[in-house]
């Protein structure tokens, strides 16, 4: 009875620890959350805007645009990179994240994985910790789980970069991300995106079309399209990136 009591007694003291600790994550994450809400809508108009000029240039360029970031190719080779944080106690934030990751492989590269063709890229150790058990039959990169000690525009233009760099060599014919976007500290979405190749345009072209829109606009490049568009488009695909990462950062302290 006594050694009943004992472990009773140890048990309230652990949940009792645990409250503590969970206390105080909540306090901090308070903290970070205004700073990391602040750097995601500060960031969001202007990434989206980048994303709409992009969407407008390559929709209504006459003969497309040569370019290894926009190459659409047969998907046998597949590299998912999955944002989660490096710490729990936050609910379900970084399962939901994990789990979007999962969707997508089981409907759309099942074959892929079966071919021992996916990569799974790790931002965060928690998607680390996940993926090196549950697909230990796939290719784990773990280079990136600190990632979110140092989220410095470097650090996150490295890994955009080295993806853009694995597109281009041939290495993987489509490049997914799976992140939780941030909406307010209530609500969050976890959604795994198309990254590269940079996506055909010519869907929202018909679309606008369709309602009656004059998507035709009168661009004029200058030095000229090829040289613009080589340079504009690994910036927003560094912007896009660092974007899914600022609303992953803020969904963490707002889901804690």
């Amino acid at each position: 009875m006594s050694g009943a009591l004992k472990i009773v007694r140890e048990r309230i003291v652990s949940v009792k620890s645990t409250q503590q600790i969970t206390k105080a994550m909540k306090m901090v994450s308070a903290a970070k959350l205004k700073r990391a809400q602040d750097a995601i809508t500060q960031m969001r108009p202007y990434a989206d805007r980048l994303n709409k000029m992009l969407i407008n240039i390559l929709s209504n360029l006459e003969g497309g645009i040569n370019s290894p970031l926009v190459a659409e190719r047969d998907i046998q080779k597949v590299a998912i990179a999955v944002v989660t944080s490096s710490k729990g106690l936050a609910g379900a934030f970084n399962t939901n994240i994990i789990k979007a990751a999962v969707a997508k492989i089981n409907t759309d590269y099942a074959e892929v994985r079966a071919n021992g063709n996916l990569t799974i890229i790790c931002v965060g150790k928690k998607s680390y910790d996940y993926f090196r058990k549950e697909y230990s039959d796939c290719n784990i990169i773990d280079d990136y789980v600190d990632l979110f000690s140092n989220l410095d525009y470097k650090n996150l233009a490295k890994v955009s970069q080295m993806l853009m760099d694995e597109f281009a060599s041939g290495n993987y014919d489509r490049i997914d991300v799976s992140y939780s976007k941030f909406k307010n500290a209530a609500l969050q979405f976890a959604q795994c995106v198309q990254y590269l190749p940079v996506e055909n345009m010519e869907g929202t072209k018909a679309e606008d079309e369709a309602k009656g829109k004059n998507f035709k606009a009168d661009y004029i490049f200058e030095p000229g399209k090829e040289e613009l568009l080589n340079h504009l488009i690994p910036s927003i695909l560094q912007t896009t990136f660092q974007k899914y990462v600022y609303d992953t950062h803020a969904s963490e302290h707002g889901a804690r």
